[in-house]
């Protein structure tokens, strides 16, 4: 072989490792970013100093819902003439828990509005949610003048009425009903309020350069206080009281946190959102938003943006928060405060 044949076998020989280096370099540049477990010391293994890529094996029941503690069920919120329209329901005599439940209709719903019937405790003295064991010495029955779906209309007030007269029926009450043209105008009103103050807000984190997987996704936002929520994809912030909404709610792809290899998700963008209404305004929701966005667009190299993808600058923030506070302080003067369970079922 001649020394100009050699020469060029090295030659060829440096362009192919030059390209193999470069394709394994650009593959692993292009690999979703991963999380890191640290090791029993403390300190990243030699691994992970190293800079090699790591999946964690997550365990399934850390991240599984049903794995937490179950939190207390709130009371149901009793019916409110704010919010709903209310008939009296007159007895012949004490009726008894028993029977109230054999009583009540198959489903707590008039159209797409929520419909309950309340007894008044001849012992505590109160109105709720008929139990057995107990008598009760009157009842009452509502149904929701409004909620996200729109107002109660006139379809939806029948179904109410005819749900109540079977219900009186079976225990020998006599109802008294509302005239339905006053209280279908009172839920347009109630309506016409709700869509002007309702505030349901979203940032979206989007990635600079590398994607994420969702592992990184998950130890990052663990690390703020998100835990796992209900389904795949989805992490909250729980509220300071069991059995409320969440505070805040993260949420990424949910077929690249089901994905057989979760390692080769590459998740680009997530979500974190606040229901202004559901969370009582001492949680301090917008402030934890704002700080948690911030947060994880540092530590995963992202930028926060509005749905549209426009970035959202401190001004803009603020001016937000400044609006919310406004906000508040108007649900409040309605008897309507942010996190109260009138407000939880309006804006529902």
């Amino acid at each position: 072989m001649s020394n100009l044949q050699v020469g060029l076998a090295v030659v060829g020989g440096l362009v192919l490792a030059i390209m193999v280096a470069h394709g394994a370099w650009t593959s692993r540049r292009n690999l979703p970013r991963q999380a890191t477990l640290p090791d029993a010391a403390g300190t990243p293994d030699a691994g992970q100093q190293a800079g090699a890529a790591v999946e964690p094996e997550l365990d399934a029941a850390a991240f599984d819902v049903a794995s937490f503690p179950v939190a207390a069920a709130e009371k149901k919120p009793a019916l409110d003439a704010l919010i709903d329209v209310i008939a009296s329901i007159a007895l012949d005599a004490p009726v008894s828990g028993e029977a109230a439940l054999a009583a009540m209709p198959p489903t707590r719903r008039a159209g797409g509005k929520s419909f309950s019937i309340e007894g008044f405790n001849e012992v505590s003295q109160r109105w709720e949610i008929p139990l057995p064991g107990q008598r009760y010495g009157m009842f009452q029955a509502g149904v929701q003048l409004a909620n996200r779906s729109g107002a109660l209309n006139d379809i939806e007030y029948s179904e109410f009425v005819m749900k109540t007269q079977v219900f009186c029926d079976a225990i020998n009450g006599t109802p008294d009903f509302p005239e339905m043209r006053n209280e279908v105008a009172r839920a347009r009103e109630l309506d016409q309020f709700a869509s002007e103050h309702d505030a349901q807000l979203g940032f979206v984190l989007r990635a600079r350069n590398a994607a994420w997987s969702p592992g990184y996704v998950q130890q990052n936002a663990s690390r703020l206080g998100f835990v796992a929520g209900s389904i795949p994809g989805r992490m909250v912030i729980p509220a300071s009281l069991p059995g409320l909404p969440p505070v805040l709610v993260l949420s990424f792809d949910a077929q690249a946190a089901m994905a057989d290899d979760p390692a080769q998700s590459a998740i680009r963008e997530l979500a974190i959102s606040l229901d202004v209404a559901q969370v009582d305004r001492g949680e301090r929701a917008f402030g934890r938003m704002r700080d948690a966005a911030r947060s994880l667009a540092e530590g995963m190299d992202g930028v926060v943006t509005d749905d549209n993808g426009m970035l959202l600058s401190v001004a803009a923030m603020e001016l937000i928060g400044s609006e919310l506070e406004q906000l508040y302080d108007t649900l409040e003067q309605h008897d309507l405060s942010a996190g109260s369970g009138a407000a939880r079922r309006l804006f529902s």
